[in-house]
Parts: structure tokens; sequence; C-alpha cells
């Protein structure tokens, strides 16, 4: 089983590394690319680094994947420009936007959203093995955390965008002159938190087992019985 999560973590790795170098390519904004993807590569790092002492479910990889994925075509293109709507009206001859009601370009906020929605999960299966949560905290902590960890990079990104400022700084925010993005940001991620969380309740409800607690107690060594 071991060998088997093995290889798929190296095949979503080599995946991920081929994404990610094909939109390495020209990119819109470089100087903006490099400081998208600072906070990736210290996050990718620290899942190399560890993954002998604490291996995610294949779920939660998944999940940390398709997020990275997303992060990566944002940083692409930058947040603001990523021509979601020219690929729907290429795809359907009417623009994405205006089948939505939407004003702006929201793929950033589709993004944060995403962030809850995908990194909760992972978020809770370390509860479940640092802390061994049980109950309700096993799914409020989780949200918690994305709420925090969302505001704590907004404050990130305030401060990178002053210190660099001008046209780098404002592609780096990314506001498109909304004073209140920062908090719908994290609004949004605590949503997507909230979904994921609760989609997990009722899974485990329906299974009446927690799927990733039993992931949890598999990884524990087995003691050797008493004589």
């Amino acid at each position: 089983m071991a060998d088997a999560r093995r290889r798929y973590l190296y095949t979503l790795g080599a995946l991920f590394a081929a994404i990610w170098l094909a939109l390495a390519i020209a990119p819109h904004d470089r100087a903006d690319w490099a400081l998208e993807n600072a906070l990736v590569l210290a996050f990718g790092g620290a899942l190399l680094v560890t993954r002998r002492w604490f291996a995610f479910s294949r779920t939660s990889y998944t999940l940390i994947f398709l997020y990275l994925c997303l992060h990566a075509i944002g940083a692409h293109y930058t947040y603001s420009l990523v021509p979601y709507d020219d690929w729907w009206r290429a795809l359907t001859g009417r623009g994405f936007n205006s089948l939505v009601g939407w004003e702006r370009n929201n793929f950033d906020r589709v993004v944060h959203f995403s962030y809850g929605l995908l990194l909760a999960y992972p978020i809770r299966e370390i509860f479940l093995r640092v802390v061994e949560v049980r109950g309700f905290w096993a799914y409020f902590l989780p949200m918690d955390v994305t709420l925090s960890t969302s505001a704590l990079y907004e404050l990130m990104e305030w401060g990178a965008a002053a210190a660099v400022g001008g046209d780098l700084g404002a592609a780096y925010l990314g506001t498109q002159g909304d004073i209140w993005d920062a908090q719908k940001d994290m609004a949004l991620a605590a949503a997507g938190a909230v979904i994921a969380m609760a989609i997990t309740a009722l899974v485990n409800w329906r299974a009446r087992r927690d799927l990733a607690r039993d992931w949890a107690d598999s990884l524990k060594p087995r003691r050797e019985p008493t004589r």
C-alpha cells in the first residue's frame, strides 16, 4: 500500500511539474509570476521534506494537486487577467461572465474559494494525526485554520505589494478596484471550508465511520501483543 501511495504521489508530482513548467514559459508578467510562485515553491519543498514523516492520503494529495494547478494558471496570466471568459466564449459562443452576471474577472475569487474547498480536508488530516482531535473539533478546526491562514495570506500579500509598489504591486494584489477585495477573499475561503467539512461530515455519516480517521489509524505502528 505504501508503494502504491508513493507511486501515486510521484505521478501527481510529475504531472504538476509538467504543468508548472509549461505555464512558466512566457507568463504575462514575469515579476508577478515570481512573486506568486514564492509560496508555492516553499509549500512544495515542505511537502517533499516531510513526506517520510507525514504522508497524506491520496484524496488529500489530489486536492492539493488541483489547488496548485489553479494557482499555476493564475500566476501565468496574473489572476485578474485569466481569460476564462474568452475560453468559454470559444466553446459556447457566449461569455461566461455575461452568463452568470459577473462584472469583473473572478478567477481570483474562484481560487480563494477553492483554497477552503480543496485544502480544508488535508488540514483536517493533520489535526487527526498530530493532535488526534475528535467530534466537533475535527470539523471546526480545519475551518478555523483555513480562515486564519487566508487572513495571514492577505496580510502577507499586502506587505509584499507595499514593498514592491507600482504596477507590480497592483498586479500582485489584483483588487480590480474593489476596496473590499481582501474581506471577500477571506469570506470565500471560509465558505469553501464550510462546504468541504459539511461534505466530509455527510460522507462519514453515510459510511458510519470517519474515513480520514481510519486512514490515520492505519499509519500508527502496531503494538506487539503482551504475553
